[in-house]
């Protein structure tokens, strides 16, 4: 019987890898739903290659634009009310969410309270939804599968097991594209130098996050969140080759370890297979050609946000809410030119150093109070060292 899935946020490198992954098992898998949010265009493209049912596009304007062009029969819906109603579409199996930044988290709880299985690749809305996501979770039933490749790579080596007889969970970093960079020229960075990941291919603010080591904090967030796992038991390893994907040690002194390509297409083909894996030679690592395995502790002074994350972390409360909040604020500043790479850091800081954010976090609407704080504040910080 195939598989009726929703991928929402399918313009995205990680939407098209999903979509990639859909049309290679047409047998198995039935795409029911996409939405984007602007790229009408390649919204247009994708409808051709697998006729969903239902499409949404975030942005109210261009749903409008888009209609008339519409074959019979495909049903169009709106804003972000559309796309939570298509993650909780009745029919479909799997929501796939690749929708970027903190508003995903409004269909994630959207699919989690229609009981769906949710493959998640957006790691913002468990940053700073944490308990108001994981316990909706655990009371409706909905299960959730990591697209992270190295979330993905704790959930493959915790199934099966309890989560009270893990000692430690290994993260890890490939290192990003400034792993060897000279620490004092680390303030003034070329754009270009840190968008050119040595291992993987994505957008442009996951790719900054790598290279600030941000990416591994949020990770840090994410991972605690999801497994219920302590801080204390999360630790984060650099490994260039990024083979190793993340590793679980047992109170035994048993390590398991989740070793894959580099190619996001293994960790959404899991999450759409589970729990069952599917046939794909495309994918395979040959253990031959490996080489050694290395691993080294991350430098938290040369990158400072793998520091922050877990500070904000031990704090609780808001302060990962702000953590993100600040970090958008800041690499969208030096993707736009204005601030110096070196100083994405120093807002991020700053703006968790700032007194009087809303606290209460068990809702929504305390969610992105604080979220909206931590702008206000990161925007002012941003304008100091405008260059």
């Amino acid at each position: 019987m195939k598989k009726n899935v929703v991928i929402l946020g399918s313009s995205g490198s990680i939407g098209e890898s999903a979509m990639s992954v859909a049309l290679k098992f047409k047998d198995r898998i039935r795409v029911v739903g996409l939405s984007v949010n602007t790229r009408i265009d390649k919204l247009a493209s994708q409808m051709r290659a697998c006729a969903p049912r239902y499409v949404a596009i975030a942005d109210q304007q261009k749903a409008r634009a888009f209609r008339p062009a519409l074959r019979k029969g495909v049903k169009v819906l709106a804003g972000r009310q559309g796309v939570c109603a298509l993650a909780a579409l009745k029919e479909a199996d799997i929501v796939l969410i690749a929708v970027v930044g903190v508003e995903a988290i409004y269909p994630l709880l959207s699919a989690i309270r229609a009981g769906k299985t949710v493959a998640l690749a957006n790691k913002e809305a468990v940053v700073v939804g944490g308990t108001l996501v994981t316990d909706e979770a655990r009371v409706r039933g909905a299960k959730i599968i990591p697209i992270d490749s190295e979330q993905s790579a704790i959930f493959q080596c915790l199934e099966g097991y309890n989560p009270s007889m893990v000692k430690r969970v290994y993260l890890t970093a490939s290192g990003g594209p400034l792993v060897d960079y000279p620490r004092n020229r680390l303030k003034e960075v070329p754009r270009a130098t840190v968008l050119a990941h040595p291992c993987w291919k994505m957008g442009p603010k996951i790719t900054v996050d790598s290279a600030t080591l941000m990416n591994k904090g949020l990770e840090v967030i994410e991972a605690r969140n999801l497994f219920g796992l302590s801080l204390d038991k999360i630790k984060v390893l650099v490994h260039r080759k990024a083979l190793v994907h993340s590793m679980v040690e047992y109170m035994d002194g048993s390590i398991l370890a989740q070793l894959g390509v580099t190619d996001m297409k293994l960790p959404i083909q899991y999450a759409l297979s589970y729990p069952e894996r599917w046939q794909n030679g495309a994918l395979s690592l040959d253990p031959l050609r490996m080489g050694s395995l290395d691993f080294s502790a991350p430098d938290m002074d040369k990158f400072p946000c793998l520091r922050l994350a877990y500070e904000a972390a031990r704090s609780g409360g808001s302060a990962p809410c702000v953590l993100n909040a600040a970090n958008e604020v800041a690499v969208a500043s030096f993707l736009a030119g204005r601030l110096a790479f070196g100083r994405i850091a120093d807002v991020i800081e700053e703006t968790l150093a700032f007194q009087g954010c809303p606290s209460r976090m068990g809702s929504l609407e305390g969610i992105f109070a604080a979220d909206a704080f931590a702008r206000r504040v990161a925007q002012e910080k941003v304008r100091k060292y405008v260059k």
